[in-house]
């Protein structure tokens, strides 16, 4: 609170402290444009003792001198390109790497026994990986393998090794590697875990003695934990239907004890040590909820939807108990739907306000994400993308198929590829939904592909496509670009953001879609456009100008559907 004092926006990058506890660096943007100050606080004093740059991503990593820093520069067009090395109080830094390729991205950390930093190069669907010694701060950086296009791959250590989780060799869900810490590259990788179609690994996490990984099956993940001398292996056990799960290391390496977070629609977040010897598990702490919350008062529930091509399509859906499931109660349909991001079956309190008025929230876990695996996504992608948008309108017909709410009684709500997901959306089918949130949307995809000027287009051509060199990728994205698209229909109530400083999605892209709906589509709507002009992409800082944006998007959502006493969107 008294670094935002008298600012309208602050936002915090990476937070760290050096390996002696002697000093605390962190990452700061006071303008939403997401180029961060790196600052070192002397925790003896609580003083500022040195400004590194006002040029980063936020992103940083000490070594183990506890007086050198590894920090990712940003260019003049938002792109992560160069990672610096600086001493603490001094002004020059040095370049540790440059990275090429306007279509990759940079950012750095550091393996779990903190012997190494890494340097990660990626674009969406390739990366690359060196190595610096922690303890020789200046020494050259170690490449691990070539980049090769398609390929990805990450690494952590564990017991004394490398373990490489890699799509290596066709290994679309993933597999994990071994390798020695002195002989890192691919010619020494050794399989340890094989690739299982349907069972995508996500992560992996290494103590001296166990090697932890989440992996996502049927679009739940898992918690396997394997003993690093036996191999043996052991699953930590959930009952709820839908749920959320996360593992933190922490700052021991050479330890039995691992922490992993628990989560579901209906239970707030609890946080467990659990024992990876004896298997007993500690709850340390369950996340309070001020105005009280009774887990019991609520339902969630998975379903499959099915898509026009077959496929099944989870949904998870929250109500509070007592909810009439004939078809009465009104909707929110949430989707995202691109680069493989998964959105978890998490608690959020937010939508309990909207829960406790009667109203269903569901999420629609659709292709472009990977609930359903790494393929899951590469189906919603490139020449697949209208799967996203189509899974989407899936979703809502098997909800009025099951019971939960009728056509038109639905509010649809995503945003930056989320809201393109919406635009597409509501023009394929307008009249399954009452109303629309699109928050800082991506609805300009044609113009924005083909501006190689913008921050994200050309890192962006895996995902979408390049319309400046192919003329298929062209028509492809002309076909379902939102504002490309909008047609004089009978669209339903919309609610439209942006921010003035967004690098990632530029205002004018909402603002002009909303001008051509109004003028293009003028029988419906209506169309209401807020602009911050305080805020980038996230929106608002603080957590209540952020419950201010929320409470101003679901009185939207409540009064589109009805809920809101003596207004209503249709009327003259």
């Amino acid at each position: 609170d008294a670094l935002a004092e008298g600012i309208e926006y602050l936002d915090f990058g990476d937070v760290e402290h050096s390996p002696d506890h002697r000093w605390l660096a962190y990452g700061v943007d006071t303008r939403g444009s997401e180029f961060y100050e790196v600052r070192i606080v002397d925790l003896a004093s609580g003083e500022i003792v040195a400004t590194l740059t006002d040029e980063s991503t936020g992103d940083f990593v000490w070594a183990n001198d506890s007086q050198t820093l590894f920090w990712v520069w940003r260019d003049d067009n938002g792109r992560s390109k160069r990672v610096y090395r600086q001493i603490r109080g001094e002004d020059a830094s040095t370049l540790v790497y440059e990275e090429p390729d306007d279509g990759f991205f940079v950012n750095v950390g550091k393996t779990d026994g903190d012997s190494f930093v890494v340097i990660n190069t990626s674009g969406h669907t390739t990366s690359e990986v060196r190595l610096i010694d922690a303890n020789a701060p200046t020494a050259d950086a170690i490449l691990v393998s070539e980049r090769e296009v398609d390929v990805q791959y990450s690494l952590t250590e564990a017991g004394g090794q490398f373990f490489i989780l890699t799509n290596a060799n066709g290994a679309v869900d993933f597999k994990v590697m071994a390798a020695p810490l002195d002989a890192p590259q691919r010619a020494n990788w050794e399989e340890v875990i094989a690739h299982r179609p349907g069972v995508l690994v996500t992560g992996l996490m290494g103590f001296r003695n166990w090697l932890v990984r989440i992996e996502r099956e049927n679009a739940l993940p898992r918690i396997v934990v394997r003993n690093l001398e036996s191999g043996e292996e052991h699953d930590i056990a959930f009952e709820e239907e839908a749920y959320s799960l996360g593992i933190d290391s922490g700052y021991e390496y050479v330890t039995d004890m691992m922490r992993f977070s628990y989560e579901s629609p209906t239970t707030p977040e609890e946080t467990y040590d659990y024992d990876m010897s004896t298997r007993e598990r500690t709850l340390r702490k369950r996340q309070d909820i001020p105005s009280g919350h009774d887990p019991s008062a609520y339902v969630v529930r998975r379903i499959m939807a099915t898509g026009h091509d077959g496929v099944q399509i989870p949904v998870t859906v929250l109500y509070r108990e007592g909810t009439p499931l004939d078809g009465s109660a009104p909707l929110m349909l949430y989707g995202y739907g691109s680069y493989g991001i998964t959105i978890p079956a998490a608690f959020r309190v937010t939508p309990l306000s909207l829960v406790d008025r009667g109203m269903i929230y569901a999420v629609a876990h659709i292709r472009g994400g990977m609930a359903n695996g790494y393929q899951w996504y590469l189906d919603g992608k490139l020449e697949g993308k209208i799967n996203t948008f189509r899974d989407f309108l899936s979703a809502g017909n098997a909800l009025v198929e099951d019971g939960f709410t009728t056509r038109g009684n639905i509010v649809a709500y995503g945003g930056s590829a989320g809201g393109l997901l919406v635009g597409a959306a509501i023009n394929m089918e307008p009249d399954l939904f009452a109303g629309a949130i699109a928050a800082v949307p991506f609805v300009d995809v044609l113009n924005t592909m083909s501006d190689e000027s913008l921050p994200l287009t050309p890192p962006e051509w895996p995902e979408w496509g390049n319309p400046l060199t192919s003329e298929a990728d062209y028509d492809y994205i002309a076909s379902y670009s939102p504002y490309d698209n909008v047609t004089d229909q009978d669209y339903p109530a919309m609610f439209i953001t942006g921010g003035l400083s967004d690098p990632r999605v530029t205002y004018w892209e909402p603002t002009k879609w909303a001008a051509k709906l109004r003028h293009d589509a003028p029988n419906g709507g209506p169309y209401f456009l807020e602009i911050n002009m305080e805020a980038g992409h996230g929106g608002a800082s603080g957590r209540f100008e952020g419950l201010k944006e929320t409470a101003t998007e679901y009185a939207f959502a409540l009064a589109a559907v009805g809920k809101v006493d003596d207004l209503e969107f249709d009327e003259e």
